[in-house]
């Protein structure tokens, strides 16, 4: 096996890690809210306060791989985010769990900027495409991992345990192969052409890198409040039971995984740009039958809409980054991005919260798709700006 399909694989395995936590908590927080004796809108306290961990570390990806090897970078990140899941498993406390919240935040901010910056230099988009399949993967297994945890009569203590068990074997791993990661050339260039990273300070000065930023906020937000809310939605609103949301959710984050594996195979040969806004569009129709919902089976669908379409676009949008935004740049862009879609899902999905108490669940609906309609609006403004 050649170093780049080695590190490919293990970059597959690292995507399915990184996936899991997402899907744990939305199924998991009925379960969480009732021991801790919480109000329903406190997700967001927890999501927003991960999500700080997660926005520090992305933001500041870009100076820390200009200093600190990516191999290292990704084995104490995971190392962080392990601790804080097995931590989530163990916690005796509610206060406590926000703190491990954001150093679990901490740690999944830098492993998934530095990987996502790396393999948009090193990776085509059809790999791209599918290692973020392989994410989707895992936030598919998360709520079905605690759906049957649930169901089998134990605590959701057990999902969390296993999961943190898993990566923290994924960082060990990332520390033995530290030194592989140095050692595979970017895609159309020798290692010894590589570009020096330009200071953060000048990226932040290219007008593109800010548009992107933008669109990566409102897509993350409505990704992350489809998923976190849509369970609390179903069985609290809808008279869903709590193992079929389970299911509905896992389907959501199934229909991504379909989406990113079948645009893998096509994404080398399209024209990105165009095909992102007609999945856009299709997503907002998802949107709106997920809202609307005039049968139980049409919202449900709605749902899956939305996941099958918002497939592609963030490891498009990523692939397309360097060449946007300029290979001594794309570092830190993506970092930046990365913070975004982070900020975007922790504000979304803690406002949709606060929204909840005084307009009632059926306000999820409305904010997804509102959102997905700002989204249409700013990509359109994404995709005008003029390349550096």
């Amino acid at each position: 096996m050649s170093k780049r399909s080695f590190l490919t694989t293990l970059a597959f395995l690292a995507f399915i890690s990184l996936g899991l936590p997402d899907g744990l908590l939305g199924v998991s927080w009925p379960s969480i809210r009732a021991d801790f004796t919480l109000p329903l809108d406190r997700l967001g306290l927890l999501v927003a306060v991960t999500t700080a961990g997660y926005l520090a570390a992305s933001f500041m990806s870009g100076a820390v791989l200009r200093r600190v090897p990516v191999g290292m970078v990704l084995a104490l990140s995971t190392l962080a985010a392990a601790i804080g899941l097995l931590g989530f498993a163990l916690t005796p406390a509610w206060p406590l769990m926000i703190a491990l919240g954001f150093l679990a935040g901490l740690g999944g901010g830098a492993v998934d900027a530095g990987l996502n910056a790396y393999g948009a230099r090193h990776f085509s988009p059809q790999i791209l495409n599918w290692l973020h399949a392989f994410f989707g993967l895992g936030t598919t297994i998360g709520p079905l991992l605690v759906s049957g945890v649930l169901g089998s009569g134990l605590v959701w203590q057990v999902s969390y345990a296993i999961v943190g068990s898993a990566q923290l074997v994924l960082a060990a791993t990332f520390f033995l192969t530290r030194s592989r990661w140095e050692e595979v050339a970017e895609i159309g260039h020798d290692v010894a052409e590589e570009l020096p990273a330009a200071p953060v300070s000048e990226t932040l000065q290219k007008p593109v890198v800010w548009f992107g930023m933008l669109v990566f906020f409102v897509y993350c937000g409505i990704e992350v409040t489809a998923a976190q809310w849509s369970y609390t939605l179903l069985t609290l609103g809808r008279g869903f039971s709590e193992t079929n949301a389970g299911l509905v959710i896992g389907l959501f984050w199934g229909s991504l995984t379909i989406g990113r594996i079948g645009f893998g195979f096509i994404a080398n040969r399209v024209p990105l740009l165009k095909t992102l806004r007609i999945c856009i569009l299709a997503a907002a129709l998802g949107a709106l039958l997920f809202w609307l919902a005039p049968m139980p089976a049409l919202g449900v669908l709605g749902l899956m809409m939305i996941g099958f379409f918002f497939a592609p676009i963030f490891a498009s949008l990523i692939s397309l980054t360097p060449g946007r935004v300029g290979r001594e740049h794309a570092n830190s862009a993506i970092g930046f991005q990365i913070a975004a879609a982070g900020l975007g899902g922790a504000v979304v999905t803690a406002l949709t919260g606060l929204m909840t108490r005084s307009l009632g669940l059926e306000v999820i609906g409305i904010v997804v798709f509102a959102a997905t309609v700002l989204l249409l609006v700013l990509y359109e403004l994404f995709t005008r700006e003029r390349r550096p």
